[in-house]
């Protein structure tokens, strides 16, 4: 079968194993391993295109890495980095302490147990950033604290990486010298970032948006070309493609390159979820069954605990701590990884990789559906919680408090031409908080030096409308010249849910009423309002004596 065909094959049968995983209300992502496992090595055999698929897979990862950047606010960075930082040690000490302590227990020998208990600590940052992703709580406190500290596990898996490989003798460094090596290379990416954001990237980013299909293809390269600087650089690809994206985000034109890439994202981690499936090696599971249930349950519940002790010591409220500990109740995709890589140094055999895959697919699968109906599980478990909590949660009220300052937009007004400029200029010497939207990077940029906030998108995309802060605006306002531009821009505000009011700007009484029949609730007619001003000041100048209404 050639690479055409059975990526056709693979495409077909995940559609359908995903259609019946929505009909019956399952996570797509455990279809999608399980299409992996069943197509792959274990069962039937059909995927021989490893290489390809393993490609599209990091390119899928290194997207999904540069969206999570991409969104990163600034704003809270200086509140989340404190929790984040001391949430992913503390969960990597606890878990590598416990873990390291209970697989002795279970009569495994020293460096085995070292190594699995290093891999417990390692979180899907792929699995978790999606799940995020589709129930849209990447931007919810809980879920920029999940980034965080998942930002420093990928950091330790680096560390860890190097420190096994650095034991491996034959004149290798100490581990305190790749530890110096390592925070050189950090400062070093940290001016060259630096550099790029204040001088390069603004300009480089603003040409590029002249073209919308021009942008795409560069975020994409920025994204992939960062990852593999990152790898080269010996940190690791997501690293890479994380920095690629916080590059831009302070951007006008994130939000644009965001709606663009998350259908791509969706497609290429299909191939992930699928290579992940068809790379689990059941030959090595033998007798681990009981050491994996064992340590499945103390990842699924000791992380999280940890995670919720940890932040309610901080000054977070419990159903937050309990939210964000969820996201480490599973191991990674990388944990294998490094366990195999210990294989390969000699310092494990086999049986420590098939615990660690047991305890991968268990843990995988379990954290899948507790992220997912999390909510649910925090309304059941909520009154034995309280012990997770202080009296006063100090730094989540200074969060958001923050938060209700931030000037959310009252209007939000769509095409910034001679009109929609003007009309923006006006509200806000008003005393109104406007927010502009266009697709010209010239207009975008002649309006922010005028003082207007403005974001760089096509109001007629729904994925553009979902990153945009609608929730509490009072009106919408959409000056785009074309009847059919307005028509689908009033659509996607319907798929958007938008609760506020709506205006449409019409060039003429035609234009109107197609508007209202498409169920505009409100339209705007400027040319004629403006002679009908005209047309008043004109009489109150040559009839002064005479009354106007």
């Amino acid at each position: 079968m050639s690479a055409f065909s059975e990526f056709s094959l693979l495409l077909i049968i995940s559609a359908i194993a995903g259609a019946i995983a929505v009909r019956l209300r399952q996570p797509v992502i455990i279809a999608y391993i399980v299409v992996g496992i069943v197509a792959g090595p274990a069962v039937l055999g059909l995927v021989s295109a490893h290489d390809q698929i393993d490609l599209l897979a990091q390119v899928g990862i290194a997207v999904l890495l540069f969206l999570v950047g991409l969104k990163l606010d600034l704003h809270h960075v200086r509140h989340i980095g404190p929790v984040a930082l001391a949430t992913g040690l503390g969960q990597l000490a606890f878990t590598i302490a416990g873990g390291f302590a209970l697989i002795l227990l279970l009569g495994k020998g020293v460096m085995e147990a070292l190594y699995v208990a290093i891999a417990l600590t390692f979180s899907s940052t792929i699995i978790i950033v999606k799940l995020l992703s589709d129930k849209r709580e990447l931007d919810a406190l809980h879920g920029r604290i999940a980034v965080g500290f998942l930002i420093v596990q990928d950091l330790a898996v680096v560390l860890a990486m190097m420190a096994m490989s650095a034991l491996r003798g034959g004149g290798a460094a100490a581990p305190g010298e790749v530890v110096l090596s390592l925070a050189w290379r950090i400062l070093a990416a940290a001016a060259l970032l630096f550099i790029l954001m204040r001088w390069l990237l603004p300009g480089l980013v603003k040409a590029m948006a002249h073209s919308q299909e021009l942008l795409l293809i560069f975020a994409i390269a920025w994204g992939t070309g960062l990852a593999a600087l990152g790898e080269g650089a010996g940190f690791s690809k997501e690293a890479g493609a994380f920095l690629a994206g916080f590059s831009l985000t302070s951007t006008a034109y994130r939000d644009a390159i965001n709606a663009r890439l998350s259908g791509i994202r969706d497609f290429l981690l299909l191939f992930f979820f699928i290579d992940l499936g068809a790379k689990l090696d059941f030959s090595t599971l033998g007798g681990e069954i009981l050491p994996a249930v064992v340590l499945s349950l103390f990842v699924l519940i000791g992380n999280p605990l940890i995670v919720m002790a940890i932040m309610g010591y901080m000054g977070y409220r419990k159903r937050t701590g309990f939210l964000a500990g969820l996201t480490v109740a599973q191991i990674s995709e990388f944990s294998i990884v490094f366990v195999a890589m210990g294989i390969s140094l000699g310092h494990v055999g086999v049986d420590a990789l098939g615990l660690t895959t047991l305890v991968g697919l268990v843990t995988i699968a379990l954290s899948t559906y507790m992220i997912l109906y999390s909510h649910h599980l925090y309304q059941r478990l909520a009154p034995f919680l309280g012990l997770f909590e202080r009296r006063n949660p100090f730094r989540e009220q200074t969060v958001e408090d923050e938060r209700a300052d931030r000037n959310a937009p009252e209007v939000v007004i769509f095409g910034l031409g001679r009109y929609g400029g003007r009309l923006a200029q006006q509200l806000q010497e008003a005393g109104i908080r406007v927010l502009g939207i266009d697709f010209d990077p010239e207009c975008v940029s002649a309006m922010r030096q005028a003082g207007i906030p403005v974001h760089y998108g096509d109001a007629q995309e729904s994925g553009f409308l979902e990153e945009l802060p609608l929730n509490d605006a009072k009106w919408v306002v959409s000056t785009l010249p074309d009847v059919d531009s307005n028509i689908a821009f009033l659509q996607a505000l319907k798929e958007r849910r938008f609760r506020g009011e709506v205006a449409f700007v019409a060039r003429d009484d035609p234009h109107g009423l197609r508007l209202k029949q498409a169920g505009a609730p409100t339209v705007l007619y400027p040319m004629r309002d403006a002679v009908d001003y005209t047309v008043e000041h004109f009489v109150s100048l040559i009839r002064p004596e005479e009354e106007h209404p």
